[in-house]
């Protein structure tokens, strides 16, 4: 079984616990107008195998297992190809890895129930908290993406991750019904918070994109103190990130 992907990092440090192996596969159909790696949208012509993956794994596997750290499957969107990730995890439980799934949920739900079995943890990428945020940030609507996410949430340890946006995720509403949204789940997940930036914009141009964000600046440590300090009165936990 092979896979498209776009690239691997071998010594992760901010996708899961401990340090990690990550891998980015191809693809994805979410169109985020703030993605800061566009450039994993179309498959290409990259791919990779399973036992390519975990010869690759052992080189480092003492540092990852001294760390309590595994592998971490990333994209683009993972769950776009999820009998392969279905069945690296599986192999991974074998080995006695730890597998970590970073995904935006917006596959069918067919995908997800192929995954939960093998998966230890889930980093799920939130991209708003209402239906029409979604439509304005995405080219997506929400409903089976937080319905993906609730299946997550009952079944396996799962993270939220929500980039806060100036002038449009940040707003005390804005946060309020993030947290209300939280509150609906069958547990108290805690939020990772990552700061907006502008690092991608260059990766949009040079792939002829026109960038959906121009005139919005990166997120300042201040207004991610104050969405950290409101979230926690909600009794939200809450985790930061130097990601946008």
């Amino acid at each position: 079984m092979k896979a498209y992907y776009h690239s691997i990092e071998t010594f992760g440090t901010v996708d899961g616990q401990g340090i990690r192996y990550v891998l980015f596969l191809a693809g994805c159909s979410l169109g985020c107008v703030f993605c800061h790696n566009p450039d994993t949208w179309s498959c290409g012509e990259k791919v990779i195998t399973i036992s390519e993956i975990l010869a690759d794994y052992q080189k480092y596997r003492a540092f990852y297992d001294a760390s309590g750290g595994g592998i971490t499957v990333s994209g683009g969107e993972p769950l776009l190809q999820a009998d392969f990730v279905a069945e690296l995890f599986k192999a991974c439980r074998e080995a006695g890895i730890h597998t970590t799934l970073d995904t935006a949920g917006y596959c069918t739900q067919e995908s997800v129930f192929k995954v939960i079995p093998y998966t230890d943890a889930v980093l799920f990428s939130i991209k708003a908290a209402t239906a029409e945020q979604y439509r304005f940030l995405t080219v997506a609507d929400n409903t089976a993406i937080l319905a993906n996410l609730r299946l997550f949430a009952a079944h396996i340890p799962l993270t939220l991750r929500y980039v806060l946006i100036p002038g449009i995720t940040d707003s005390i509403s804005d946060l309020a019904q993030l947290a209300d949204l939280i509150k609906t789940l069958p547990s108290l997940v805690p939020v990772e918070l990552l700061a907006y930036h502008t690092l991608g914009r260059e990766k949009w141009l040079k792939l002829g994109l026109k960038y959906g964000l121009e005139e919005v600046p990166d997120a300042t440590n201040a207004q991610m103190a104050r969405a950290k300090s409101q979230l926690e009165e909600q009794g939200i936990r809450v985790l930061f990130n130097s990601l946008g």
